[in-house]
């Protein structure tokens, strides 16, 4: 059995983090999730913060009882790590619209959630935010077969945010894409190193973080699923110093806790 890396000791979340403030701040929430509050406009990406189907290596900052409101709620792809079904209806009356692309938005529409549905290449803003899908490729369903759809590309995406104080590239699970390393330069990347076939994989993500030599890499998708068996929830940070350009970059954040985001 492998020995699962763990993130520092979450730091719990209040209402003061959705509060009206002067910059733009990002806060990991464990798993692939993310929390931003841009000078008051509040968004959510891949929030897992209920109901997920196995055990949990981390105590998770905020639950959705204690999310007093969000102005947009973002969903990558329909794996319920990402698209978390009990956190979304937790949070329907909470959250102004949900976003996605046009597959899992027709998965929120039979959840009555306030949703919207994108194409790939498209953009969006949520108040002062302005929000760009990406492209990503995680069709792994097709490989193992069972179920009931052929799932495409434009399932999934990334999503490149614009905000006031800088720009943020969340990319989402996928394999490395041409694409991906084309973006105008973000100062902060939301940083998948899972070594798995249908994620970025650890020679990917040696690649996309010299694209972006600058962008300070935070450490998604690692520490908090308890399935030390499982490629996509046993990315190790230790194995990223050695590979990674400017590897003071690194930001291996404990759940909950805030970076500033600074252009």
């Amino acid at each position: 059995m492998n020995r699962q890396a763990i993130p520092p000791k979450s730091i719990p979340m209040s209402t003061s983090a959705f509060q009206q403030s002067t910059g733009s701040t990002l806060h990991w929430l464990g798993s692939a999730g993310l929390f931003l509050n841009s000078r008051g406009t509040c968004i959510m990406i891949d929030p897992m913060l209920e109901g997920f189907d196995l055990p949990l290596l981390i105590d998770l900052p905020i639950h959705s009882a204690d999310i007093p409101h969000l102005d947009g709620l973002l969903v990558t792809h329909s794996d319920n790590d990402h698209f978390s079904r009990e956190t979304c209806r937790l949070l329907a009356k909470k959250c102004s619209a949900f976003h996605s692309t046009q597959y899992v938005h027709t998965l929120m529409q039979e959840m009555d959630l306030p949703s919207f549905g994108h194409d790939i290449n498209n953009s969006f803003a949520v108040d002062n935010v302005q929000i760009k899908l990406t492209p990503a490729y995680h069709t792994w369903q097709n490989e193992f077969g069972g179920f009931d759809r052929i799932f495409l590309p434009e399932d999934a995406c990334g999503y490149y945010i614009t905000t006031p104080d800088g720009t943020v590239f969340a990319p989402g699970d996928s394999r490395l894409l041409s694409e991906q390393l084309e973006l105008p330069a973000p100062d902060v990347i939301l940083f998948d190193f899972s070594d798995d076939p249908w994620h970025i994989g650890l020679d990917g993500a040696e690649k996309l973080a010299a694209a972006y030599p600058n962008a300070l890499l935070m450490l998604s998708h690692w520490g908090t699923v308890d399935a030390p068996d499982m490629l996509p929830f046993n990315a190790d940070p230790h194995v990223l110093y050695d590979r990674i350009v400017h590897p003071e970059r690194i930001r291996l954040l404990a759940p909950g806790q805030a970076l500033q985001l600074c252009s």
